[in-house]
């Protein structure tokens, strides 16, 4: 995954449970320094302080994950926590398959440059030299481009959920790449920012399947997967398909339990991998072996990407490339309903962490670190106080306007791009969203923000705890035109004022 109901419970996950922490108080009080990148304790305490990290997903009747480590290409550790299918009481083992969400990247990345390689393309192609459907906006958009995240293409999830679009519906690549080719704006000039867009990621598998003549589920399997034995892998294109060993997926509630979520959405490319640990840690040694694709293309891969003005990006082509506590660590993150994902590697020391959960809180990057702490802390530079993430801070404004002060705000605005009608109206001295697309399920589903928004001043609203916000435009007369929406991964959507009711 990308549905902006959810992104306030998103950023809270930032606030990693005390217990995934507590790995490391047992490693202050058990290790001392290793020259060898081992933690110097016998097997047990080391299975211990990692059993510990997943400690909170033991409880009866939750949904959990499985976790793989693997050194020097074989697994030395391996272990399923919690329950693949709670209505089935179905345990997690390291053979549970799970969507992988955006740690897919890295498959269509390689893919990519799969073709490259056997001549059919260039990363510095013109995007719209195999997606014409695209507008021209004036600048050249590369392929390259949609690798590295600097298209300033709009995210067509976000744009999805912002037309109104359930989770539960089924859409494929028409309906994706309409939506993007609707958009009359980019977020940014091409190569002049970084912005994770998962339409870039989209437009590669469409690209994929007009160059070679297959899906991307095709190419994958048949250049990327079956060549490196991977048999529990591959990208799921069809929601109908029965996949044995697969997990299904979940959100906790907030009065306790769990409800499922699970995402119909058929397009490939920015996600929809499915596979478990073992089958993952085949792929991620092949960063060592280079049987598939060769030492030169894992690489290019591998290569950080730069902004024109030559800014260094910590993003490479479907993975990011930076330090861990002075280790060079590669890693891609995932989240798709409620499934979560995290591959880390740490190239210099041959050493792999899959963490695949089935949970929407689950933060299997935390954990994943957290298993990286416990086997290689003797090479580590020791943790700053403020490392490990910190919680993400919107600005909101506190500030409230009169009714006079709201009145003309209220009434039916409509975006062309988006193909959809937003309807305002004024409670007392608030503004809330009340209808999407002429109906209110939308909100009340909590798929678009009914909360109030609250003013900024200068006829901006921001919504409360969530990175979105309304830039309402007059005429020059005073009446209210219509207002732009910037919602993180979409900004300047244009709404403009109708006279339906």
């Amino acid at each position: 995954m990308v549905r902006l109901a959810r992104q306030k419970s998103r950023i809270n996950e930032v606030n990693v449970k005390r217990k995934i922490w507590s790995a490391a108080a047992i490693l202050t009080l058990l290790c001392g320094p290793s020259h060898t990148g081992a933690v110097g304790l016998p097997d047990d305490k080391v299975k211990a302080a990692v059993d510990e990290i997943f400690a909170d997903l033991a409880s009866p009747g939750s949904p959990g994950c499985a976790v793989a480590v693997a050194r020097d290409g074989k697994i030395i550790y391996e272990k399923g926590y919690g329950l693949a299918n709670i209505e089935e009481s179905v345990a997690i083992t390291p053979q549970t398959i799970f969507d992988i969400g955006s740690t897919s990247k890295q498959f269509t990345a390689a893919s990519i440059l799969l073709l490259e390689k056997q001549g059919k393309l260039s990363v510095n192609d013109d995007v719209r030299k195999y997606i014409p459907e695209l507008p021209d906006y004036g600048k050249k958009i590369t392929i390259l481009n949609l690798l590295n995240h600097t298209s300033g293409l709009r995210d067509y999830l976000e744009l999805m959920t912002l037309a109104g679009t359930n989770i539960d519906s089924v859409t494929d690549d028409d309906d994706a790449l309409k939506i993007i080719a609707r958009q009359k704006a980019l977020n940014f000039d091409p190569g002049s920012e970084w912005l994770y867009s998962n339409s870039g990621f989209f437009l590669l598998s469409v690209i994929v399947k007009r160059v070679s003549g297959k899906t991307l589920r095709e190419f994958a399997a048949e250049n990327i997967f079956q060549p490196l034995g991977m048999t529990q892998t591959q990208y799921r294109d069809d929601h109908t398909q029965l996949m044995p060993n697969r997990a299904l997926a979940y959100d906790a509630k907030d009065n306790h339990g769990y409800a499922l979520s699970v995402s119909y959405f058929e397009q490939t490319g920015d996600g929809a991998v499915h596979t478990s640990v073992e089958d993952i840690l085949k792929w991620d040694e092949n960063f060592y072996s280079s049987q598939v694709g060769g030492k030169a293309l894992l690489a290019e891969l591998q290569e950080n990407g730069h902004l024109n003005s030559g800014k260094k990006l910590d993003y490479a082509k479907g993975l990011f490339v930076h330090e861990y506590r002075g280790l060079p660590s590669v890693d891609h993150g995932g989240a798709w309903g409620g499934y979560r994902a995290q591959l880390l590697r740490f190239p210099e020391q041959h050493f792999s962490v899959a963490c695949l959960c089935n949970v929407g809180n689950a933060a299997p990057n935390k954990r994943a670190y957290r298993v990286a702490d416990v086997y290689l802390s003797g090479l580590m530079k020791s943790k700053a106080p403020e490392e490990g993430g910190r919680p993400l801070e919107l600005k909101t404004s506190s500030a409230t306007l009169s009714t006079d002060q709201l009145r003309g705000l209220d009434g039916n605005y409509y975006s062309q791009e988006l193909d959809v009608t937003y309807k305002l109206a004024v409670e007392g001295t608030t503004l809330k969203v009340k209808e999407i697309g002429g109906s209110s399920a939308f909100v009340k589903k909590g798929l678009l923000p009914s909360d109030s928004f609250s003013g900024a001043g200068n006829d901006v609203f921001q919504l409360l705890d969530l990175p979105l916000s309304l830039h309402f435009q007059r005429e020059p007369d005073g009446r209210i035109k219509g207002f732009l929406l910037d919602a993180g991964r979409v900004q300047g959507i244009f709404f403009s004022k109708t006279n339906k009711n």
